[in-house]
């Protein structure tokens, strides 16, 4: 069962990653490529998503995906069970089919994120070790919705194309098409030139292995988002990577208010001694406030090693007028994050 994704909200795109159960194949057979995408066409017809581009990859899939309405858990859900009982059905099979969780890293709408994302998806199949580019030609590969793109297969009614065409200034016309192929031939030919084909582009290992595909701006929104999420569920719903952002930007924000409050620039750090009641206010307000570790504390405050680091931290919290901290510690104490 699939735990919560980062965050759900009407509009969202996501890039949806999910793999087999101990690398176990997900598609054995071409029955089994057009049975998913047949529980694939059914949950768009339940829940209202938009696929933008899709690929299936023996033990693995990929999905471009739009939700109009904050779903993705509920529908994933009925997606990959599904799949998994008539999956298990057709191979006279039990037990689970999908690797632990699958991954829904959201996506920034605009074409610099966007994009990226949809040609990742595409080029999967080139991406492949063996794939023989002086042969082999990407619309070629059935199970893929780039053929769909350029005219060489039916295009089903829940796959989009005019989003991603649009990014490149591209209409849904067969010019349009045409260029669109023309695009991908390139980026092709860039995976064959490139020393290690399937890492030919930065960019990839940021959708692959981020939490999230966008700019600053996005970054923030989606830090907010995450922390009504947070709030509202268990932290074990959701992946490390998210919770530990969370909580460095929340501890980040909370020091640079307190830093405000004790009247500190930035540059100051490097200057003052590790053990300075400045950092250790600093610090306890970190560790009152948030859930960051201890070693994040001490690298962002530039605290060295800095040791009896608890004890230090109680010292200032208890300190009463006229003792070592008391007052930076009374200057921040009442700032949350």
């Amino acid at each position: 069962m699939p735990r919560k994704p980062r965050v759900e909200y009407a509009g969202a795109v996501y890039h949806v990653m999910s793999r087999g159960n101990r690398q176990q194949k997900l598609f054995r057979t071409d029955q089994d490529n057009a049975m998913f995408l047949a529980a694939l066409a059914e949950v768009c017809e339940r829940t209202g998503w938009k696929v933008h581009a899709y690929v299936l990859m023996g033990n693995h899939y990929h999905l471009l995906l739009e939700t109009p309405e904050p779903n993705l858990v509920a529908g994933m859900q009925w997606l990959q069970s599904t799949y998994t009982k008539r999956f298990n059905v057709s191979h006279r099979e039990s037990g689970h089919l999908f690797q632990g969780r699958y991954k829904a890293i959201p996506v920034e709408p605009g074409a610099q994120y966007f994009l990226p994302v949809a040609t990742y998806i595409h080029l999967n199949p080139a991406r492949m070790r063996g794939y023989n580019f002086k042969t082999s030609k990407l619309q070629d590969y059935r199970w893929s919705s780039y053929p769909a793109y350029i005219g060489t297969a039916p295009r089903p009614g829940w796959l989009t194309a005019d989003r991603v065409l649009g990014c490149l200034g591209l209409a849904d016309t067969s010019a349009g098409r045409r260029k669109y192929g023309a695009y991908m031939g390139t980026r092709v030919e860039e995976v064959w030139h490139g020393d290690k084909p399937w890492l030919a582009d930065e960019t990839w290992q940021k959708i692959r292995r981020g939490w999230m595909v966008g700019g600053a701006a996005f970054r923030q929104e989606m830090l907010a988002r995450l922390g009504g999420a947070l709030r509202k569920g268990k932290r074990s719903s959701f992946s490390g990577e998210e919770v530990r952002t969370h909580d460095e930007s929340q501890a980040d924000a909370l020091i640079v208010a307190g830093m405000a409050k004790l009247g500190l620039q930035e540059t100051a750090l490097a200057s003052m001694i590790k053990n300075s009641p400045q950092k250790y206010a600093l610090a306890w307000l970190a560790r009152r406030h948030s859930a960051v570790s201890t070693g994040w504390i001490k690298e962002r405050l530039q605290m060295g090693k800095a040791t009896n680091f608890s004890e230090f931290l109680k010292r200032i919290e208890t300190a009463k007028r006229g003792e070592w901290g008391f007052e930076p510690f009374s200057k921040i104490k009442n700032i949350k994050s």
